[in-house]
């Protein structure tokens, strides 16, 4: 029998050998609740979108701000988001407006990567997957995380220079990794290092508080 703590979500999972029993699981798993409670209390601090909040956003932060008298459509102002509209419906446009933001940046840095590596990219897209940042299909289709444009630049552009490579090699041999870090102009390391130890924090953000 196996516990696990999902650090995007804070989901407890409960793997049972073949042929295990659910009863004994879930007492099992019950006798290791002070285990579960201190993976949990490691898991990042949920940050919602309210009015007030602060959220990093590319190389910075975003300082979230509702004003009654504003328009709708969310608009940024150096480090502050200024947005207008029902209060209630401000978590939903900010996370809109962040969603805008990340599909025109990864665009533009797949595309750019894509002409150094002379292949073609279909479609670029974005979407909220929890186990990993980008994928790409043989057909062509890039998708990403919306969640990197709360990244530094710099691992949003690794992401990027990683799936392009994969329109090359459909797999991580020594080929891909040469590529990759042909396309990214420099080591990849320091990016790769930044979402092991930050990544999990980037699926908090948005969710209510406790």
């Amino acid at each position: 029998m196996r516990l696990s703590v999902d650090s995007a979500s804070g989901v407890v999972r409960l793997t049972l050998p073949p042929r295990g029993s659910k009863r004994d699981g879930l007492a099992w798993a019950q006798s290791k609740r002070d285990w579960i409670e201190a993976q949990r209390a490691r898991l990042p601090t949920a940050t919602p979108f309210v009015s007030g909040a602060v959220i990093p956003f590319g190389d910075g932060t975003l300082h979230l701000e509702w004003d009654a008298g504003a328009p709708r459509m969310p608009r940024s102002d150096g480090e502050r988001l200024i947005v207008g509209g029902p209060v209630d419906g401000f978590s939903t446009r900010v996370e809109r407006w962040l969603k805008r933001q990340a599909l025109a940046a990864l665009t533009d840095e797949t595309m750019t990567a894509a002409v150094r590596a002379g292949v073609p990219v279909e479609r670029v897209a974005i979407g909220d997957p929890r186990a990993r940042w980008g994928s790409c299909s043989s057909s062509g289709t890039i998708r990403y995380s919306w969640r990197l444009i709360c990244a530094p630049r710099a691992v949003l552009a690794f992401v990027a220079a990683h799936e392009v490579a994969h329109r090359r090699h459909m797999n991580h041999g020594a080929a891909f990794h040469a590529l990759e870090a042909e396309l990214l102009g420099h080591d990849p390391r320091p990016a790769t290092a930044w979402l092991r130890r930050h990544g999990a924090a980037l699926h908090w953000l948005g969710k209510p508080g406790s």
